[in-house]
């Protein structure tokens, strides 16, 4: 009985967490084309396949949904910084860092365009993500590469500097996909295309931070 019991409770979780990022998926969509005024929760409720009722028990306001969907943005955003480490060789690490944000581009184009929509409007949702934990996040990492500077590691750069440069030139492929599909007539979605935007990505910034 208490396994019965205990795989039901499973079930039901996951039916659960299932519904949630089903949610969470069709307001990405919806809120990445039409932005968080045109988009209504009656269109996220029937994209998602739920009840807007239901949608609501979850998420009880648009406001409340589309920040969980920048918080989500943020998670898959930040994934391969959490990942940057100290004892990592500093080329190396910066060569990978590179390379998981052009797979991020690639992956959540629609995540990327949503996120630069709310940095463009100044944010009004997501201020306190973004000088609460984003900070906190850019000064630990910051702190890992002035280390290397100062070990001789890596060139003389200014660690946020060098941290945006690669969100630009990565968030790009994504942010202006349109721009760069017309002017090159291809897309990450294109493998051959792919490998060498992130070999350029990773050539113009490893040069430029190598210790000579």
């Amino acid at each position: 009985m208490a396994q019965d019991a205990a795989s039901g409770a499973g079930k039901r979780k996951r039916a659960v967490s299932e519904k949630r990022q089903a949610i969470l998926t069709a307001a990405l969509d919806l809120f990445s084309r039409l932005g968080f005024h045109g988009a209504r929760l009656e269109q996220v409720a029937e994209l998602a396949g739920v009840s807007k009722t239901n949608l609501l028990y979850y998420y009880p306001s648009k406001e409340v949904l589309y920040i969980a969907v920048l918080r989500q943005i943020l998670d898959i955003w930040l994934a391969p910084l959490k990942a940057f480490r100290e004892d990592f060789a500093p080329l190396a690490a910066i060569r990978e860092y590179i390379r998981l944000k052009m797979e991020v581009s690639r992956d959540h184009p629609q995540a990327s365009k949503l996120f630069c929509q709310e940095m463009l409007q100044g944010a009004p949702l997501l201020k306190a993500e973004l000088t609460g934990s984003l900070k906190a996040l850019i000064d630990d990492k910051s702190a890992i590469i002035a280390g290397w500077v100062a070990s001789g590691k890596l060139a003389a750069v200014d660690p946020h500097h060098l941290i945006f440069m690669i969100w630009a030139s990565t968030q790009h492929y994504a942010d202006f996909a349109t721009q760069v599909e017309a002017v090159t007539g291809s897309t990450l979605q294109d493998e051959a295309f792919f490998q060498r935007a992130v070999e350029n990505v990773q050539h113009m910034i490893i040069e430029g931070i190598r210790v000579r």
